[in-house]
């Protein structure tokens, strides 16, 4: 049996050691590079099965060896080791395809598990792409949605511009990758941008790269995301929270098939495919002067509105039985069905955070169901959610109060994760700021943490 190969980016040397020797004794493969450009070469040169690298330090920059890695191959799965960094950078991350992003120090228990998911995720995919790989696969029953997706299917071959407009969590991003898998841009890698998590200056520097010296602390030219998606898509999440600075220069982009550096001379031509995200309003944002009509006409050419999971609930039983079936798979559990109690309490609801949060709770009681089939007290809704009828969930249903349960639940689901953290936030649906801040409540009223 060939052994599994993990490329491992880390400049610290204690730190190399530390999981080398670890992952050395699993059996693992290990090569290691002490600098991005090392890194992105080793990637281009060999197969991994997975690759780790540290976020950001002097030496590296995390999120061009991940970029690297999507670029050689969309499914290898990629760790993040990082320091103490922001929620939004890491979820940053999460969205240009890391697997996971894992705050140090790390136990030996951790990364074992961490680097266990990742490969295992690695092999579902490789077994059943069509049936589980959540990066394409769009699950639907209702006929709205079918007609978006053939839709979306005919429009795949064209080079315009396609806006996505809908809720959070309704499934833009998702729909962004089917119409790039259906394209003939394929074979590379889509390239996505949070346009509402970064602020102007930083968004620019990310969209369009800037030479060395354009800024303080501009020490080296940066090749920007447009110029890393040429040849394929670009999806630019949320752009109704881009500024109409911004916003003016996307539209030359548009207009001209070109980019100018961040104190650049000379302008770059390019082929890109634009995909843009919205769960605004755009036409009103016009009206308010926040985003521009030209620019708007521009992208709309193919519009597609993705109707949010309160107007789908017929595909509320299906989903469920495909998060099921992913997470059993991720996280080795044997879940096998979902109760009719359960399954009438999730259509009851009214999905304020869509298919999203659908998935969040799913997860959630997979992890912490004790049986194999999840019953109705392993949703962990509880008070937090209301149903159509406009009355609370009974908070009888969790056994105990409201703070009970929601300590019992991140607890739980704090030891199904192995103390990680953003993994643990993630599941229960909230940043990792708040669950820091809830553990320090329950430390401070002399909880075992």
């Amino acid at each position: 049996m060939n052994k599994c190969r993990i490329l491992l980016v880390e400049t610290q040397y204690k730190e190399r050691l530390y999981i080398t020797q670890t992952l050395d004794a699993q059996g693992f493969d290990i090569e290691i590079a002490s600098d991005e450009n090392k890194a992105i070469e080793c990637i281009q040169q060999n197969d991994y099965q997975l690759v780790i690298t540290e976020h950001n330090s002097t030496q590296i920059d995390g999120d061009q060896v991940l970029l690297a890695a999507r670029q050689k191959k969309s499914e290898m799965p990629v760790l993040i080791f990082s320091g103490p960094c922001t929620p939004e950078s890491a979820v940053n991350s999460m969205k240009s395809g890391a697997f996971d992003v894992v705050l140090k120090p790390l136990s030996e228990d951790i990364l074992k598990k961490v680097v266990a998911r990742a490969l295992a995720s690695t092999k579902l995919e490789e077994q059943q792409p069509q049936k589980l790989s959540s990066k394409h696969v769009i699950v639907t029953e209702n006929n709205h949605m079918k007609d978006l997706l053939a839709l979306a299917q005919r429009i795949a071959n064209s080079k315009a511009p396609v806006l996505l407009q809908g809720e959070s969590g309704t499934g833009k991003e998702l729909f962004a990758r089917y119409v790039h898998k259906h394209s003939p841009r394929s074979q590379k890698t889509m390239i996505a941008v949070n346009c509402a998590a970064l602020p102007d200056g930083l968004l620019e520097s990310e969209l369009f790269g800037h030479e060395k010296g354009a800024f303080t602390g501009a020490i080296s030219r940066k090749l920007g995301k447009f110029e890393l998606a040429n040849d394929s898509t670009i999806l630019l999440d949320e752009i109704s929270e881009m500024s109409t600075y911004l916003q003016a220069k996307l539209l030359r982009v548009l207009q001209e098939s070109e980019i100018d550096r961040v104190g650049g001379h000379h302008p770059i031509p390019i082929d890109v495919r634009v995909v843009a995200t919205t769960n605004r309003d755009i036409e009103t944002c016009i009206k308010e002067k926040k985003f521009r009509a030209d620019l708007y006409y521009r992208l709309n050419v193919i519009p597609l509105k993705i109707i949010p999971l309160r107007e789908r609930k017929n595909d509320i039983p299906i989903l469920a039985k495909f998060f099921i079936e992913k997470y059993n798979a991720i996280d080795e559990r044997n879940v096998r069905a979902i109760s009719d109690d359960a399954l009438n309490v999730l259509k009851s609801m009214n999905w304020a955070g869509n298919v999203r949060e659908l998935e969040n709770v799913i997860e959630r009681a997979v992890l912490l169901s004790d049986g194999d089939q999840i019953q109705q007290q392993n949703l962990f809704i509880g008070d937090m959610h209301k149903v159509q009828t406009g009355k609370h969930m009974p908070g009888q249903v969790m056994g105990g109060t409201l703070k009970e349960m929601e300590r019992r639940m991140i607890f739980h689901t704090l030891d199904q994760t192995s103390g990680n953290r953003t993994h643990a936030a993630d599941i229960l649906g909230i940043s990792v700021r708040t669950l820091r801040n809830k553990l320090n409540e329950y430390r401070n009223a002399n909880y075992e943490i």
